[in-house]
């Protein structure tokens, strides 16, 4: 089986940095095709220095199919470096870590949640390698998230080769968000600008939040969820998360919040079973938990944040909260 895969590569008339961004190596996660095109396909793009190597959609196959994965069923982005003797996905790997990652001094790579969640957008990135994460805070995103990265996955490979790389994480599958899509690029641009390769951009309007730990919260009893909610939101120890209902409405329990912290992702699809995740919570350093703690802090959302948060929350049911008397919480 041949797998082509497209490729676009945009010089400047200077040396430069060699920067790569690449898109839908998870079939379904469509928001870096979007980003992608029109950074390097729908605009003109003229460095001053330097070559961008855009690779919209690097999992062909999965795309065609609306899947995740690759037509052997396996994950791409749990095969790199990959082997030219292995898996259909380990070759395709293979190929593109010795073509052109190895080829480049740093990278982008552009993800969404999995399917029936979204994202919040934040930046993935080793806060262990200070390249990367220079990068990471160039990109400008107003989250900012320690992850090593899964084993055998692009951005972890390519940091662990000396090629500093980031993750955008934002949206959800099948789609491609313009909200999303507007700040990818931005992003992209400001880093091609850091690096001397475009104009500089003004500086991000959101101050950046460097995230440490983040926690998964979970049902604890099936039902139906009503949001109370979005992404991105900030949120207070023991603030009410969501109400789970049965099938006639009548009131199950409440998902509580843990710790302060902000909505990183969340869950899309309302009809959830025990044990499935339904928040993921970023939870920031002391001094951001204890702004948010305190009850007299003024925690207004900035015009930009709010978009976001708007357009994320389209998909979900968000109402206010009403608490029952003897309900659990949790």
């Amino acid at each position: 089986m041949r797998v082509g895969v497209p490729v676009r590569v945009i010089a400047g008339p200077k040396h430069g940095p060699i920067v790569f961004l690449s898109g839908v190596i998870h079939g379904d996660e469509l928001n870096g095709l979007g980003i992608i095109r029109e950074v390097a396909f729908e605009q003109a793009l003229t460095l001053k220095r330097g070559t961008v190597i855009a690779l919209p959609v690097v999992n062909v196959p999965g795309m065609d199919s609306h899947s995740r994965y690759l037509s052997d069923r396996r994950d791409l982005n749990r095969c790199f470096p990959g082997s030219a003797k292995g898996s259909l996905s380990s070759r395709l790997a293979n190929l593109l870590y010795e073509e052109v990652i190895l080829k480049c001094d740093c990278g982008l790579d552009f993800h969404t949640a999995a399917i029936r969640r979204t994202n919040y957008p934040n930046i993935r990135v080793d806060f262990d390698q200070p390249h990367a994460l220079a990068l990471a805070k160039a990109f400008g995103c107003q989250l900012v998230v320690h992850s090593k990265g899964a084993e055998g996955s692009l951005r972890r490979t390519a940091t662990k080769a000396g090629i500093p790389t980031i993750v955008l994480e934002a949206g959800e599958v099948w789609k491609i968000e313009p909200g999303i899509v507007e700040l990818g690029v931005q992003g992209a641009r400001r880093v091609l600008g850091w690096l001397g390769m475009l104009e500089p951009l003004p500086e991000p309007p959101l101050p950046i939040e460097t995230i440490k730990r983040t926690l998964w919260i979970r049902a604890e009893r099936g039902g139906i969820l009503k949001f109370h909610v979005v992404p991105g939101q900030a949120v207070r120890k023991g603030q009410i998360l969501a109400t789970n209902l049965d099938i006639y409405g009548n009131h199950q329990n409440q998902v509580a919040a843990p710790v302060e912290g902000f909505i990183l992702g969340m869950a899309t699809m309302p009809a959830i079973k025990p044990g499935e995740p339904i928040f993921h919570l970023a939870v920031p350093g002391r001094r951001t938990a204890a702004t948010i703690r305190d009850p007299k802090a003024d925690l207004e959302v900035h015009p930009e944040s709010e978009d976001l948060q708007r357009i994320l929350a389209t998909n979900v049911l968000v109402q206010k909260t009403r608490r029952s008397n003897g309900t659990k919480t949790g």
